[in-house]
């Protein structure tokens, strides 16, 4: 893959928050992380190749088509693991029957690395319990429904299959392409890096609508041109400088290496994305204690890629996109970095948009520790004791 090095980079504490850069091929041979020029570098196939043997795929899925699914499963390059995180209804119609029957039956052609799961499978909750991480039960002692705990478990089977790095890609994308390119991205973001600590996102060229007019190429999703307005007037507040480097507040296609994903807090439901910048501000951007030193000293890296293929998905409808405003403008607004005239601002937005009432403020939904201290060994063992629906081709 040949990209552009960063043009620009907002500096905040210790972390670096790259501008996006662009893919100039996507197949650039086998240079191996030269440097063409002043400007472009090039990432050859076998230094992506062994950064994927060393990746996990996580795709967190609720009721998506499964001729898409398939379609995903088939972008995602052989040598990354596959994991699977369902949160599909179990009755009247075993969804997540179907989808394991339809990841077993693509397997049987592709002989892949692979592995899916039920989140709210009974035994992964008494495995959670027993490793002492119940941050992500809900009152009925099961793990909640939710985008962003099927994500956790997923890195947690990342490392329990001692991968270095995990990323996630949407059940619900239609062009299996696309999906390729986005690991290739991942792959190619890992090798520019210079820190353990590092994080890919995906910025999509564009976000095409259909209508019966037409295809009408779109280049900011109504959900994120807001986010990144206000991810940045979050950073502009305390560098005094206006910013338009947050280019990827809802990117559900990104890669964090497992260094940094285990130290991070998440924030439950959909506002997990905009979540994972505002937690790296509070926890590395110098205004909050740290406890993580060596991140602080060896610095966090943010690298955003636009992609070539534009990204046809699945469309959720308008419920779908209020919830996800809210989600995602709620966790900046209860952030304890937040400034007081940021949180009026907010306001004011979620208001004009109807998400919330008048005198109400936004949802603070539940925040999840960081999991660092789980013994993987206890929880690799207590899963494939307990988790009836796990199975894995390996």
């Amino acid at each position: 893959m040949k990209l552009d090095l960063p043009r620009y980079t907002e500096r905040f504490g210790s972390i670096s928050l790259h501008g996006v850069q662009r893919v100039f091929e996507l197949d650039s041979g086998l240079e191996k992380g030269k440097k063409l020029s002043e400007h472009i570098v090039g990432i050859g196939n076998e230094q992506i190749s062994e950064i994927e043997s060393k990746m996990a795929i996580v795709i967190p899925i609720r009721n998506e088509r499964l001729k898409l699914l398939e379609g995903v499963l088939s972008g995602i390059p052989h040598d990354c693991m596959t994991i699977i995180l369902s949160n599909s209804p179990r009755q009247p119609v075993d969804r997540y029957k179907l989808e394991r029957e339809s990841l077993q039956q693509f397997n049987r052609f592709a002989n892949k690395n692979a592995l899916i799961l039920h989140q709210r499978d009974e035994g992964v909750a008494e495995t959670l319990k027993d490793v002492g991480f119940t941050d992500l039960l809900d009152q009925d002692k099961l793990v909640r429904n939710g985008k962003a705990e099927g994500m956790i478990l997923g890195m947690l089977l990342a490392k329990m299959a001692k991968k270095d790095y995990v990323g996630f890609i949407d059940g619900d994308n239609y062009v299996p392409g696309a999906v390729n390119e986005y690991v290739k991205i991942f792959s190619a973001g890992i090798a520019m890096a210079n820190t353990p600590y590092k994080m890919i996102r995906v910025s999509w060229i564009y976000k095409p609508k259909i209508s019966e007019s037409g295809i009408y190429f779109s280049k900011w999703g109504r959900v994120s041109e807001i986010t990144n307005h206000y991810l940045n007037s979050l950073i502009s507040y305390y560098t005094g400088f206006e910013t338009e480097v947050v280019r990827t507040g809802n990117s559900g296609e990104h890669c964090i290496s497992l260094k940094l994903a285990e130290l991070m807090n998440f924030s439950s439901g959909f506002s997990v994305e905009t979540y994972e910048i505002v937690n790296l501000l509070e926890q590395f951007g110098g205004i909050l204690p740290t406890d993580n030193q060596d991140a602080m000293d060896k610095g966090v890296e943010v690298m955003q890629v636009e992609t070539r293929n534009p990204h046809f998905h699945e469309e959720k409808g308008d419920a779908h996109l209020k919830e996800m405003i809210n989600g995602s403008l709620g966790c900046i607004y209860h952030s304890k970095i937040c400034h007081p005239k940021l949180q009026e601002k907010i306001l004011e937005e979620l208001r004009n948009k109807s998400t919330i009432d008048q005198g109400e403020e936004p949802h603070s939904l539940g925040k999840i520790k960081p999991f660092k201290d789980i013994d993987i060994k206890l929880f690799n063992k207590k899963l494939h004791e307990k988790a009836t629906s796990l199975v894995h081709w390996n």
